[in-house]
């Protein structure tokens, strides 16, 4: 049975995040915005990711410590060659219980097979318009819709599951809301609606643009009526929500306006091998040296549980309250996953 590490909080650690590589061919606003991650933005050189053989290596430390779900994202993971590869090799880590995947879904449609045949679980695909014109200034690069809907097809027709991720922000695609609603219900897929965050330093963040959940939820209960479900397990980050008429749900991702720092349980590697304790940290652990220098198992064994022991992370909470002084510097989140 593996071990239970806690940190300051008595918040256990069971999922972790893995990034595999920095790059996406997206330039969503919100994550990665074209004005700065422009053809000059220095990604990370090959030599600097960790390996395959590296990131299973750590995955198999990290269950022992009491994960039990994987997800892999990036950037856009699915720019990183020979993905399944991975997902291969993490399927035969013991402890392993779920492997999924969060992706912009346009290069979902050439992949999904062999992702499905490879092991992994479950897609989490984001989308944040139906309409054509939006979808592409969105996303900066004037990808199409239908683009990322043959990817959600295919994982659908392979037997991944499937959930649709929605970034609302007010003055952008707050129109987008319930035709998304009513698509995906459709479509037998669960929808979440995340509030803009705060995340990084680059996307111009305002508390202004924030939709908040509870405005979502009546929107959407106008129409078609919704009443709250239950979490499906500790530490699950989206409030769930049923349509009271029929089958079918969405999720809300309230990280602004109703944090859920206090049953956090998850940790995020970037793909140079730096854990971080919080989406919205300021630094990371370095793991990469002592994995390249000769470190046991053991010894990065106890780097992580270290770490992790003196995590007294709750940027949400603290964003809540108003504390004085709290702007910093933050990771991007193209850096470390969303």
């Amino acid at each position: 049975m593996a071990a239970q590490v806690l940190d300051s909080r008595k918040r256990p650690l069971r999922d972790i995040r893995i990034s595999v590589t920095d790059k996406c061919n997206f330039r969503c606003q919100y994550c990665m915005p074209a004005e700065i991650f422009g053809p000059d933005y220095p990604f990370l050189p090959q030599h600097k990711l960790l390996t395959f053989e590296e990131i299973t290596r750590l995955a198999g430390i990290f269950t022992s410590l009491g994960v039990e779900k994987i997800r892999i994202t990036g950037g856009e993971p699915l720019m990183r060659r020979d993905l399944p590869a991975l997902i291969r090799m993490l399927r035969q880590v013991d402890g392993v219980q779920d492997i999924a995947m969060t992706t912009n879904g346009s290069l979902l449609a050439k992949h999904a097979e062999a992702l499905k045949e490879a092991g992994l679980d479950r897609v989490t695909v984001s989308l944040d318009s139906l309409d054509d014109e939006r979808f592409g200034k969105i996303n900066g690069r004037g990808y199409k819709v239908a683009e990322v809907l043959a990817g959600i097809d295919a994982a659908a027709q392979v037997g991944l599951g499937v959930k649709i991720n929605m970034v609302v922000q007010r003055e952008v695609n707050v129109d987008d809301i319930l035709p998304m609603a009513r698509f995906f219900r459709e479509q037998g897929h669960i929808l979440r609606f995340i509030e803009f965050m705060d995340v990084g330093n680059t996307n111009g963040w305002r508390l202004d643009q924030v939709v908040p959940s509870r405005e979502i939820v009546e929107l959407i209960s106008q129409e078609m009526p919704l009443e709250p479900v239950d979490p499906n397990y500790y530490g699950e980050v989206a409030s769930r929500y049923r349509y009271v008429d029929g089958d079918g749900e969405i999720g809300l991702i309230s990280s602004v306006t109703q944090a859920f720092c206090s049953t956090c349980t998850r940790a995020r590697l970037s793909a140079e091998g730096k854990m971080y304790n919080c989406l919205f940290a300021s630094s990371g652990f370095d793991l990469r040296e002592p994995l390249r220098e000769g470190s046991d198992d053991d010894k990065i064994r106890e780097l992580i549980s270290e770490y992790w022991e003196q995590r007294n992370d709750r940027y949400s909470e603290e964003r809540l309250l108003h504390t004085p002084g709290l702007s910093r510097d933050k990771v991007e989140m193209s850096h470390i996953g969303g």
